[in-house]
C-alpha cells in the first residue's frame, strides 16, 4: 500500500444570487480533480456566514448580490484570520467595479463570460497567493498605474540581478511561478528564491506590489511582450 497522501483539493465557495450561475460554476469547477466546491451562497450575507463556517481556500463572489453586495462581503471575508482568497465575478467590467475590487484586496477579477480555463487558472493562482485579472481588464490596470505613478527616483531595477529582472518582468506579465520556470528553463523552487530576493531588495510585500513596481518604475511598459 502506498504511503503517498493525495493533496487536498482547493476548497471553493460560490456566491451568486442566480441559481443557474451557481450551478454552472459548480459544474465547471467539479470537472477539475484539484478543485472542490464546499458551499454555495445566494447573497453576500450568506457568503460571509458560509466562509466563516466552511473556511474555503477561495471564495468566488458576484459583485451584484442582495442584502450585502459582493464588495462588502469580500471586505468582511478578508477580515477573518485566516482569510480565504477572494475572486470577484461580474458581468460588467466597469472601472469602478475593478478599482473597488482591487482596493478591497481581492486576488482575482473575472468576467462571467470568461472561458472556463481562465476561471480554473484564477482559482489556482489565488490559492497560491497570486493575483490573476481577466485579460480584458489588465490593460486598464496598467494604464491607471502609469497615469497616477510618480516618476522613478532610482534607475529601474538597479538593485536587481539580470535574472531577477527577468523574473520581475514575467511576474508583471501575469505568469505564475510554474510558467516562469518553464519559460526560463529553471526549477520552480529557483523562481521562488528569485522572487523572495527581489521582494527583499525592493522592500515589497507580495506579487501585487511587484507588478505595480514594475510599471511605476518603467521596467515594464504597457503592451510590451514578456522577455
Amino acid at each position: 500500500m502506498s504511503d503517498v497522501t493525495e493533496p487536498r483539493p482547493i476548497g471553493v465557495l460560490i456566491a451568486d444570487d442566480q441559481a443557474m450561475i451557481r450551478a454552472g460554476l459548480r459544474l465547471m469547477l467539479e470537472t477539475q480533480p484539484d478543485l472542490a466546491v464546499v458551499a454555495e451562497a445566494a447573497d453576500g450575507r450568506q457568503a460571509v456566514e458560509l466562509a466563516r463556517a466552511h473556511r474555503p481556500d477561495v471564495a468566488l463572489l458576484d459583485i451584484a448580490m442582495p442584502h450585502v453586495n459582493g464588495l462588502e462581503a469580500a471586505r468582511r471575508i478578508l477580515s477573518a484570520n485566516p482569510a480565504p482568497r477572494v475572486i470577484m465575478l461580474t458581468m460588467y467590467d466597469t472601472d469602478d467595479n475593478l478599482d473597488r475590487s482591487l482596493h478591497a484586496g481581492v486576488s482575482g477579477f473575472l468576467l462571467k463570460g470568461s472561458p472556463p480555463e481562465h476561471l480554473f487558472a484564477a482559482v489556482r493562482s489565488a490559492a497560491r497567493g497570486e493575483i490573476l485579472l481577466d485579460p480584458a481588464v489588465t490593460g486598464r490596470v496598467v494604464d491607471a498605474y502609469r497615469r497616477t505613478s510618480p516618476p522613478p527616483q532610482t534607475p529601474p531595477g538597479s538593485a536587481l540581478t539580470a535574472r531577477e529582472q527577468q523574473v520581475l518582468r514575467l511576474i508583471a506579465g501575469g505568469l505564475s511561478n510554474a510558467e516562469i520556470a518553464a519559460a526560463l528553463a529553471i526549477a520552480e523552487a529557483t523562481v521562488s528564491t528569485h522572487l523572495n530576493r527581489l521582494l527583499a531588495k525592493l522592500g515589497l510585500r507580495d506579487r501585487a506590489q511587484v507588478v505595480r513596481h514594475a510599471y511605476e518604475t518603467g521596467l515594464v511598459r504597457p503592451g510590451e511582450p514578456p522577455p
